[in-house]
């Protein structure tokens, strides 16, 4: 439902939407708090006026340029929200694990254990290859695009093998096709909530609006993210619409609301990860490695002519050459041209903007949803489930900012490269930063994790 809205009504239809773990903690804790009340409502009643009110709220925000604000949203923010989100990944990896030594027995959880790590050990390789100078381009790309796939088939077919499958290790639970969990109508009838309870559903919406209003919005617009689909690492030509797009996210929650579904919003890592598998590669333009260099801007950056290449050229742009007393041995990802520049193999320079892929991946999930495919996930095992969870945590943090900065910290001064921006900055001050944004992290993972939530 999500794929399809945004792909076809999206202004930016690269994002991809689905059900991240913020929502699903927040789903949680209101299914937790109502139901320690007396006489609580009917849960998806209630929640169906939770989405009401944030989708109204989402429209307002969309009718009212609200958007805007987040111009004044600092990197700070989006570091910590997306180490928080790495966070919730490795938790849901080890829940998946713990909750086999509850629900099954001692061996089929060890085993569990063994096709995580599994799990995790293989994608990093698929991901290390992609990354080398091993293979052709082609083949590199391949591996990519389409590693985690062929990973979590080839773990998934490990369970099956030997004393594996004698262990007969748990795998996803299914339902019937195309019919909702427990008998229920398709339909929620949330306006036979009584009045009271409708009111108390507002803060509860407004909650929503703010987790999507920053979630959506701040986790694909900041520049130079790592864990975003639009971001100046990324040579888009399509400006994004966020308001235009803000008001279709308030219609795909309402529309779960009255289904009964937990609303969808933008996926971290999913949709980075589709934009960069849509990267065209190709050399950089020499006038633009020769000026990055000399730390100028060329004419086309100073704005006589805008290319695809310009936030290639922005992230290049005061560049210094790192000065070492020896001379160290030659990278592999870079060539010397004849003029002696030391230039890049490779650098995005435009992305294949279109609306298929998305529709398509929507499309896919929706087939996945019919019989036969379903007896397929139902032999997926929870380990390898759990693994995807680790890695995809794992490589989030690794690429986020404050893992950059405690990595500084603990780096030898004398073997960190010259032009380390990071050198600039005095150590106190990058200490007491870096501590405020692990409180703040902290802090989320604590409010979800204990009964503060």
């Amino acid at each position: 439902m999500a794929a399809f809205v945004f792909s076809v009504f999206g202004a930016q239809p690269l994002c991809i939407l689905g059900v991240t773990g913020p929502i699903t903690i927040l789903n949680t804790t209101i299914f937790n708090i109502i139901e320690r009340q007396p006489n609580p409502p009917n849960y998806l009643e209630f929640i169906g006026w939770v989405y009401l009110w944030g989708a109204i709220l989402h429209w307002i925000t969309a009718a009212l340029n609200w958007c805007n604000f987040l111009r004044y949203v600092t990197l700070f923010f989006c570091d910590t929200f997306g180490f928080f989100t790495s966070w919730v990944y490795l938790q849901y990896g080890v829940q998946v694990i713990t909750t086999q030594f509850r629900t099954a027995s001692d061996t089929e959880a060890f085993v569990g254990i063994i096709l995580a790590l599994i799990m995790l050990v293989t994608c990093y390789l698929f991901r290390i290859a992609s990354h080398s100078t091993l293979f052709h381009r082609h083949v590199r790309r391949f591996l990519a695009d389409y590693g985690i796939p062929i990973c979590l088939v080839a773990c998934s077919a490990v369970a099956y093998w030997g004393r594996f499958n004698a262990a007969n290790p748990a795998t996803l639970p299914i339902a019937k096709a195309f019919e909702p969990a427990g008998g229920r109508e398709w339909l929620v009838k949330f306006w036979r909530l009584e009045a009271k309870w409708v009111g108390i559903a507002f803060p509860f919406g407004i909650a929503l609006w703010v987790l999507f209003f920053f979630d959506h919005n701040v986790s694909f617009t900041q520049p130079n993210q790592s864990l975003m689909a639009q971001g100046s690492q990324f040579p888009l030509r399509k400006p994004p619409g966020f308001h235009h797009d803000f008001f279709l996210l308030g219609i795909t929650t309402l529309i779960a609301g009255l289904l009964g579904i937990p609303a969808p919003n933008g996926l971290l890592p999913q949709a980075p990860i589709h934009t960069y598998s849509l990267l065209v590669m190709g050399a950089p333009q020499k006038k633009d490695i020769e000026s990055s260099i000399e730390g100028r801007p060329s004419k086309e950056s100073e704005g006589e002519k805008k290319t695809p290449l310009a936030p290639v050229r922005s992230r290049l742009s005061g560049v210094h050459m790192p000065q070492f007393q020896h001379e160290p041995e030659p990278d592999p990802h870079f060539a010397q041209d004849t003029e002696g520049l030391t230039v890049a193999h490779e650098v995005p320079v435009a992305v294949v903007e279109q609306r298929v892929s998305n529709l398509a991946q929507g499309a896919l999930c929706l087939v996945l949803l019919t019989g036969p495919f379903l007896h397929i996930l139902n032999l997926i095992p929870r380990g390898v489930l759990a693994g995807l969870f680790w890695y995809m945590g794992a490589d989030t943090m690794q690429d986020n900012r404050i893992t950059h900065r405690i990595l500084y910290l603990l780096k030898d001064k004398n073997l960190t490269p010259v032009d380390e921006p990071l050198r600039k900055v005095r150590k106190s001050r990058l200490l007491l930063f870096l501590t405020l944004q692990l409180a703040g992290a902290g802090t989320a993972v604590g409010i979800t994790d204990t009964v503060g939530k």
